[in-house]
């Protein structure tokens, strides 16, 4: 109780003690739904709801809600990892190569192992050599890419189905379908009624064929919650993460602190890499992360630095790219009006509960360009479409920017005894 007094200023102790409680987030979540309901009822697009566009969410946002949780428990321990990427990569590979060798199962720890031992580099070269963290990440994401292409020509060339830039097809991870449940809730949300149907699209598409790798990823987001909230040693952790100084002087081993999170941070990452390769391809292919560790950091970004948040970001970025890949313009072009929607929702609470009337005037702005783009048109352009995913993004960092609050001492270069 003394260190958190300590190390947390007054009035966030007052803001996490408020807290946000299970009821409002499912009245939240029920207002969403309504909202979706209803512009799917005016647009036709029945697509925005249906159960294989959630199972694609699903699919898409793991990696990337992966990538975030690891980017989590190193910026709570006050390290800056823009190596995420290169860890990713690290876990493709790895687990690619182990899945080929010895079945899925241990494609996902080699995968683990992989991206932790790129957490583990990183941490040696920030927390102990003192290197800027921005610049290791982007070095190690660099090296991934060099290692990860000689490693496949001494495993892969010469192999049926390898080659240099690719792995032999993986086995594939089991999958997880409800019965009865699954194909009754299918057959509900397709008489497309209002609300009815939506909830059913949805809770189908999270009953029916859904990875169990999946299923360990979204259980790893609660476990983070109460390893980093509810434990002696989260509050360790998140205490380096503010004031390592406050928290050397409590008894605190920083070093150790910051070097356990990263590690843990790359093997998150890994993991996503390894579901990248095994269950959503079935096969490594190079540059097959696209970016999606840099996502995943804009999404612990958008749930500012908290879980529960960082998985409705995740999901969100996975949505939009669902919605692209499987009907293209028509649903992305309902999108507009969901989202022209959505900003005024949030402009007026920018105003009334938050007082901040320049991130109100500006949702308002953008809503009404959406809300015009709308009506003017019958769909999208092809590329706007491709780039949907990337768009949702900066409007999401952007629109978030004003109630982010990042741990104080995230990025700062630390050395022992710097207090005394």
């Amino acid at each position: 109780m003394m260190m958190s007094t300590a190390v947390v200023p007054p009035a966030l102790r007052q803001k996490i003690r408020r807290g946000t409680t299970l009821p409002r987030i499912l009245i939240g979540l029920a207002v969403i739904l309504v909202l979706f309901s209803l512009v799917r009822a005016i647009t036709d697009a029945n697509d925005l709801t249906s159960p294989g566009t959630v199972g694609a969410t699903l699919r898409l946002a793991v990696p990337i809600g992966l990538a975030g949780l690891g980017g989590l428990w190193s910026e709570r321990a006050g390290v800056v990892n823009i190596g995420l990427e290169g860890m990713m990569i690290l876990g493709t590979w790895f687990g690619a190569w182990a899945g080929y060798q010895w079945g899925p199962w241990w494609g996902v720890l080699a995968g683990i192992l992989g991206g932790a031992l790129g957490g583990g580099l990183h941490a040696l070269v920030t927390v102990i050599f003192g290197v800027d963290h921005i610049v290791s990440g982007v070095a190690i994401t660099i090296l991934a890419g060099g290692v990860t292409r000689y490693l496949s020509a001494i495993a892969f060339v010469g192999v049926p189905g390898g080659g240099i830039t690719q792995s032999p097809g993986i086995e594939n991870i089991g999958t997880v379908t409800v019965p009865g449940v699954s194909d009754w809730l299918t057959t509900l949300s397709k008489h497309h009624w209002f609300f009815v149907s939506d909830l059913a699209g949805i809770l189908a598409g999270l009953t029916t064929q859904v990875s169990q790798l999946t299923i360990v990823a979204i259980l790893l987001v609660p476990a983070s919650y109460l390893i980093l909230w509810r434990t002696a040693f989260g509050l360790r952790l998140r205490s380096v993460g503010e004031s390592p100084i406050a928290a050397e002087s409590l008894g605190v081993n920083v070093y150790r602190m910051k070097f356990i999170a990263v590690v843990v941070s790359g093997a998150l990452a890994g993991l996503g890499g390894a579901f990248l390769s095994e269950v959503a391809s079935g096969i490594y292919r190079e540059g097959q992360t696209n970016g999606r560790g840099y996502i995943g950091l804009a999404a612990m970004i958008f749930g500012n630095w908290r879980p529960g948040g960082l998985a409705a970001g995740a999901g969100l970025f996975g949505f939009t790219d669902a919605l692209q890949l499987r009907s293209g313009g028509t649903s992305v072009h309902a999108l507009l009006l969901l989202i022209s929607i959505l900003l005024l929702v949030f402009a007026v609470y920018s105003w009334v509960r938050l007082g901040s009337r320049g991130v109100a005037v500006t949702s308002i702005g953008i809503a009404a360009a959406a809300a015009v783009w709308y009506a003017l048109s019958d769909t999208v352009p092809q590329e706007f479409v491709l780039f949907t995913p990337h768009i949702t993004t900066l409007l999401v960092l952007a629109l978030a920017s004003q109630r982010l609050r990042p741990p104080a001492a995230d990025g700062q270069p630390y050395r022992r005894g710097q207090g005394g």
